[in-house]
């Protein structure tokens, strides 16, 4: 979430919060790589065992569902794709008030580079190939990409607005979160050349995630307390509703492993939406703490950790049960905003928005391990390389 006038370029210290299944055996049905059942700190296993409806018929082009009662089957532990496992391990922390990228050694907890970009970066963006980061400049009007492999920046790409990115499941187009022109953007995934452009009636367009079959993805609208509902081929809004809480500022979106629930972070409700996309009806709230943000997905596909931006904690969500089983505290205190899980799922790491840090926390105990300085108001930060097949985009959805 960047804040409401985003024609301020900088974030300047501490303020108010404002606001299917087709089940595959070889891993030549996939579109790159192969991912398994590796373990993680605890055993892995499904987050449901519950009979749940086949995804008979998905989005055309789109990679085949791994597990019809696990959408994140393809992210367990160190399960690297072939063309990213060789990739160095990285943090890539957006400034949006440095124009600048850190880039975080996850072993040593250090800064090893800081790389120039546009005017108030948002998010570091995995393309749906894996094989590019891309670095959305919001006020700069352009994408400056990155490489993986060798960690350096190339020439920046023009797109208007780009709040945030994300790329159909099919890998046929790019989507741009156009925060402040009120629009979805559909291009191509590589050039970026504007494919169709979606003018939205609602106010501050800025996460998503996709339905399991990917026929369609759920858009929160920030500033005016709106979700959105696209069907990906057509790309067209079909639906639209207004969050029942006066105020409301949804974030993040993600999706369960069994494909059932929706999650919307919302920071000024302080807790997660919780919805049936399928029917698009009318969502209850969970409360998790103050400012709830980012939502990301445990590698055993179990828990779900809620970042409470406004006080410094992260809820642990429960996807068996629907229930909070636990909240970790950041040691001193901080503004956990947005981030993602490491490849082995021992650390969760998030931006520190109004702190000018980085935390990583054990996902085992919810120790902080490390509070690391970076540049001003870090944002959507991005942990690379991760397991999976493909992306979504955001800081790294999987599948």
């Amino acid at each position: 979430m960047a804040d409401r006038n985003r024609t301020h370029p900088r974030p300047t210290g501490p303020r108010p919060l404002r606001r299917a299944a087709l089940l595959v055996t070889a891993c030549a049905l996939a579109a790159a790589g192969c991912s398994g059942g590796g373990q993680s700190a605890s055993t892995a296993r499904p987050a449901s065992a519950a009979p749940h409806k086949a995804v008979v018929q998905g989005l055309p082009g789109m990679p085949p569902v791994l597990d019809a009662h696990d959408l994140y089957a393809a992210d367990r532990p160190n399960q690297l794709a072939p063309h990213v496992k060789n990739f160095p391990s990285r943090v890539y922390v957006p400034n949006t008030g440095s124009d600048t990228v850190s880039v975080i050694d996850p072993k040593t907890y250090k800064v090893i580079e800081t790389i120039p970009v546009g005017v108030q970066p948002q998010h570091v963006v995995p393309s749906w190939d894996m094989k590019t980061l891309w670095v959305n400049n919001n006020r700069g009007h352009d994408l400056t990409p990155i490489d993986p492999a060798t960690g350096k920046a190339g020439k920046p790409v023009k797109v208007h607005d780009p709040y945030n990115l994300y790329f159909t499941p099919d890998g046929k187009y790019a989507v741009v979160m156009a925060s402040m022109d009120r629009q979805l953007v559909f291009r191509d995934p590589h050039t970026m050349e504007i494919r169709k452009t979606l003018p939205v009636d609602c106010a501050g367009v800025n996460h998503a995630d996709f339905s399991p079959d990917g026929k369609y993805f759920i858009v929160s609208c920030e500033f005016s307390g709106e979700l959105l509902k696209v069907d990906t081929a057509k790309m067209e809004v079909v639906d639209k509703q207004k969050l029942p809480f006066e105020g409301a500022m949804p974030q993040d979106v993600k999706i369960s492993p069994d494909g059932r629930t929706w999650y919307i972070a919302d920071m000024m409700a302080d807790g997660v939406w919780i919805l049936n996309g399928d029917t698009f009806g009318k969502p209850r709230l969970l409360p998790t703490g103050k400012g709830a943000h980012g939502l990301y997905v445990s590698r055993d596909s179990r828990t779900m950790y809620v970042s409470n931006r406004g006080e410094g904690s992260i809820s642990l969500l429960d996807f068996k049960t629907g229930d909070l089983v636990g909240k970790w505290h950041i040691k001193g205190g901080g503004s956990p905003d947005m981030g993602g899980v490491s490849s082995d799922g021992k650390v969760l790491w998030l931006s520190g928005r109004y702190n000018s840090e980085v935390y990583a926390l054990d996902t085992a105990t919810g120790k902080t391990l490390a509070k690391i300085r970076v540049g001003e108001g870090p944002h959507g930060l991005a942990v690379y390389p991760q397991p999976g097949r493909y992306s979504l985009g955001h800081t790294g959805i999987f599948r």
